[in-house]
């Protein structure tokens, strides 16, 4: 285990690297207490990268250019660009019931998928419990150490959300919850006969050349290159490495690895229109206000598997993800011109202001250029 304090002690760069925009950004969040950052960009044709901090802080050796981490919740993003291909289709309908897809799945506890559409899981407004909120692998490091290696099914993860009543009445008000992604994997498995993941490599990794962006299975390590992830549990307290983790625990909903430039590669190619027809990318920017992220993010939105940030230039498309260890940030123009994608491996305990803020202005600072 690791102190925080430690992460100050030195800040490795590449030999005579610029003081870009984002250079500032990964060097400035591995001074506020972030492991190790990485950073990829594309501006208008032109690609550039940056790196600060450790990818071991044992071993003191730099974070690995371009190094696999686990993107999380943007995940959620390829899954849904799934959903909205077998939409385009015409394989399904986004509203379709729950019930009509997944029979029997969504009951008990006033949980009702006659009343949720497919609709509202993409877009996280039907009031269905989160399930994180009871898996003992998050919740304390003996809870990793216990569990990190246990394998998920997918309706095991769906049964522990059942066991608490809705949040709210579907269609009523919004809440983030993974679980709603759990069962758009399950759809697309019912729908196709194959494997949400085998989809998403046949549909959208293989056609764009994502040979970098895979998922894991049951596999708990990393491919290499890769920075080890380090977990604060408690505010001020050290880090812990939670690198091994098996990531059926996150399924549908955030088990993908990836690289910053396939990211890059990901989210210019969706923003460009080659992912899905002009109809369903307009389903997908179809918002609403993410009312319980407001006070830490005012004005952001929620799309079907995309999130929306207004910014000092108009505003930007973006799916951050969290993993044990792990933050993903990212934001693309609508045009897919300008595309930013930032990997740290430190997840402290508290919700740092300074390190979202940070991000925040990385983000704008890329996109929009500085102010």
């Amino acid at each position: 285990m690791f102190a925080v304090a430690a992460l100050l002690a030195a800040t490795l760069v590449a030999p005579g690297t610029p003081a870009t925009p984002m250079r500032t950004a990964v060097t400035d969040l591995h001074a506020i207490g972030i492991s190790g950052v990485q950073g990829n960009a594309l501006l208008e044709g032109r690609t550039t990268r940056a790196r600060a901090g450790f990818g071991d802080l044992g071993r003191k050796t730099p974070v690995p250019w371009d190094g696999y981490f686990r993107m999380g919740s943007n995940t959620k993003t390829f899954t849904s660009v799934v959903l909205l291909q077998l939409v385009g289709e015409g394989r399904l309908s986004l509203d379709d019931t729950v019930e009509k897809r997944l029979p029997g799945v969504v009951t008990g506890n006033g949980n009702d998928g006659r009343r949720i559409t497919v609709r509202q899981l993409l877009q996280h407004t039907s009031g269905i419990y989160d399930y994180t909120r009871s898996l003992e692998t998050v919740a304390s490091y003996d809870g990793y150490l216990a569990h990190r290696f246990d394998h998920y099914e997918p309706r095991d993860l769906v049964a522990l959300a059942m066991k608490n009543p809705p949040n709210f009445t579907p269609g009523t008000s919004w809440d983030y919850s993974n679980t709603n992604y759990i069962l758009a994997g399950m759809i697309v498995e019912r729908i196709t006969g194959r494997p949400w993941a085998s989809e998403v490599r046949d549909r959208i990794l293989r056609p764009l050349g994502l040979t970098h962006t895979s998922d894991p299975g049951d596999r708990a390590s990393l491919p290499r290159p890769h920075a080890k992830e380090y977990q604060q549990w408690a505010p001020d307290g050290p880090l812990t490495d939670t690198t091994l983790f098996n990531p059926t625990a996150a399924g549908a909903a955030g088990a993908l690895v990836s690289t910053p430039s396939d990211l890059v590669r990901f989210w210019a190619a969706l923003q460009q229109g080659r992912l899905l027809r002009a109809p369903e990318m307009a389903e997908m920017h179809k918002t609403v206000l993410a009312t319980t992220w407001q006070d830490y993010s005012p004005g952001v939105r929620y799309g079907l598997g995309i999130e929306f940030y207004p910014n000092r230039c108009g505003g930007y498309w973006a799916h951050g993800g969290d993993v044990l260890g792990v933050h993903t940030a990212n934001g693309v123009t609508t045009n897919g011109k300008r595309v930013v994608v930032l990997s740290l491996t430190t997840q402290l305990a508290s919700s740092s202001t300074a390190v979202t803020d940070r991000i925040s202005r990385a983000i704008d600072d890329v996109l929009c250029g500085p102010a």
